[in-house]
């Protein structure tokens, strides 16, 4: 008993271990929900906090469901009075049962050589012999070495572990508030991102939100304009067309994407 024990607390850790990570992820959505739905009150329109309250309602419901499942099955696992009577009669009679002895067949009749008739042998007795004609080597052909061409220096990648922590911080939130932005644009005007991606007038057709959003996050973000990276544009990309770059018609703002 005290190795079946053992496995179950092995196999509630590893559960526990293995959700962890899920359960910090939603925490996290939640808290942001949570933040976007504050910032979202003090503005005039009492539409601009649905969304933030819709993610956070989300968020919160799937961490409590996540919790609650989490939380019977630890129960149930570590309390014996749980387990079913029968669990030890069962594995006693799993360990002890015996394979039955393999099936033997009788040996197979031997069969008798198999002879060939004469007019078979005759046959191939007056068979013409078959020549077999060498293949001749082909002439070698002299091969000039390839021209080796030297490659073209590529440009560093951008890492954002060499950046300072107060700049890597910055590049956080402007992927977050970017991403929480064309998600607000797609959720209040769904019909209008429909048509856009099948005329390709996105950035026409949804300019208002558009620009308001983005005077915005240029407004918090202009300390990292100057970094390769575009998250207001990747994300409208990603959300609003749909990963079709040109959904999006002209894109009205400098974009360091844009320009590589």
């Amino acid at each position: 008993m005290a190795a079946d024990s053992n496995a179950v607390e092995q196999a509630v850790s590893r559960a526990l271990r293995d959700n962890l990570g899920r359960i910090q992820r939603t925490a996290e959505e939640l808290n942001q929900a949570i933040g976007d739905m504050v910032s979202a009150c003090s503005s005039s329109r009492a539409t601009n906090a649905l969304p933030a309250m819709l993610r956070a309602h989300s968020s919160a419901a799937s961490l409590a469901a996540t919790l609650e499942v989490l939380t019977r099955f630890v129960t149930s696992g570590l309390q014996p009075s749980l387990r079913s009577p029968f669990e030890q009669e069962i594995q006693r009679l799993a360990s002890s049962a015996v394979e039955p002895p393999p099936l033997e067949l009788p040996p197979l009749p031997e069969l008798p050589p198999l002879e060939v008739p004469p007019a078979v042998e005759r046959s191939r007795a007056e068979r013409a012999p078959v020549h077999v004609h060498e293949p001749v080597p082909e002439p070698e052909i002299a091969v000039e070495p390839p021209i080796e061409i030297e490659p073209e220096e590529a440009e560093p990648a951008f890492s954002l572990a060499s950046l300072p922590a107060d700049e890597q911080e910055l590049h956080r939130r402007a992927y977050r508030v970017a991403k929480v932005s064309m998600q607000d644009i797609k959720l209040l005007r769904p019909e209008d991102v429909r048509e856009g991606r099948e005329n390709h007038d996105l950035c026409v057709r949804l300019r208002e939100d558009i620009e308001k959003a983005h005077k915005e996050y240029d407004r918090r973000f202009q300390a990292i304009q100057s970094h390769p990276v575009d998250y207001f544009y990747d994300w409208m990309v990603e959300i609003l067309a749909g990963g079709n770059p040109e959904a999006l018609g002209e894109y009205p703002y400098p974009s360091p994407v844009l320009r590589r």
